[in-house]
């Protein structure tokens, strides 16, 4: 794991990984990481991690940042995160239009480091102020910018908005090979969760005080089973409800009438709740 700590409330970036021999740091600041990944096949390609400048007055830092990172060396590149910057007055929903020489210096960056913003399957927006109000914004600040060489290599590569998060940034997710899921076999972990159930407790202490003549081991074992069985109901529970939530946010994400607002900001509010329940 990297991490570039926030300053104020403002940036912050971490890059995290399974395997440590796939990548090599090459250079951090307040605003980025810079890696290069080795993947299967002994390929190797560039990925960056991005926090704009969210001050007008000094985005042309980011863009100078974007420049020199450009001229490093010639690897597949993608460039992701909060560019905090837009292509386009298309780019946002509500609010004043961007300011024009905002878009040219953005325009100017993606042409002179011969970069491709990728298209974004999904909602169009990824960031939102006042989403439960008549005037809200929305903005795509958050994108992917990659080189030709990266399309070459990643020809399924695809970049997918998830759309609901408790954030006002939307978090993106970008696939370079389409997954192919397999069934697997799922080992017992404890959950968190499970400790506000009473029942919890009680198959617990149903197993102890009944199995004395049981090794420390069996007991444990004896445990596991009744947990997984009883707590694929609890959990299940989590996630339907956690399902259902997004579903509706979904449904609702861009109208602006009375009725939806107000059902918007009710279900945001069950979802905060559901994941500070889930993930205790």
């Amino acid at each position: 794991m990297v991490t570039v700590e926030s300053y104020g409330q403002s940036g912050g970036v971490a890059l995290l990984w399974r395997n440590k021999d796939e990548v090599v740091l090459k250079s951090l600041n307040k605003n980025h990481i810079d890696v290069v990944i080795k993947s299967k096949g002994g390929l190797e390609y560039r990925l960056t991690g991005i926090y704009g400048e969210p001050d007008m007055s000094k985005r042309k830092e980011t863009w100078d940042l974007i420049r020199r990172l450009s001229a490093v060396n010639s690897l597949p590149w993608c460039l992701i995160g909060d560019m905090n910057n837009v292509l386009s007055q298309n780019d946002k929903r509500g609010g004043r239009p961007y300011p024009q020489y905002l878009l040219q210096g953005f325009q100017a960056i993606l042409n002179d480091c011969e970069l491709i913003d990728m298209d974004l399957c999904g909602y169009q927006y990824t960031w939102e102020r006042g989403s439960d109000s008549e005037n809200s914004i929305e903005v795509r600040l958050d994108r992917a910018l990659v080189t030709q060489d990266f399309l070459s290599m990643f020809t399924n590569a695809r970049l997918t908005n998830l759309e609901v998060s408790t954030s006002d940034h939307c978090p993106l997710w970008l696939e370079t090979q389409i997954a192919v899921h397999l069934k697997v076999t799922k080992s017992f972990r404890f959950e968190n969760a499970w400790l506000r159930e009473p029942m919890c407790y009680q198959l617990v202490e149903n197993v102890w005080n009944r199995g004395s003549d049981r090794s420390f081991f069996d007991k444990l074992l004896r445990c596991t089973e009744l947990l997984s069985a009883w707590g694929q109901e609890v959990t299940g529970s989590f996630k339907m409800r956690i399902n259902r939530c997004k579903k509706i946010l979904k449904t609702l994400k861009g109208r602006r009438d009375t009725d939806s607002l107000k059902v918007f900001r009710e279900e945001k509010k069950n979802l905060t709740e559901i994941y500070a329940v889930r993930y205790i």
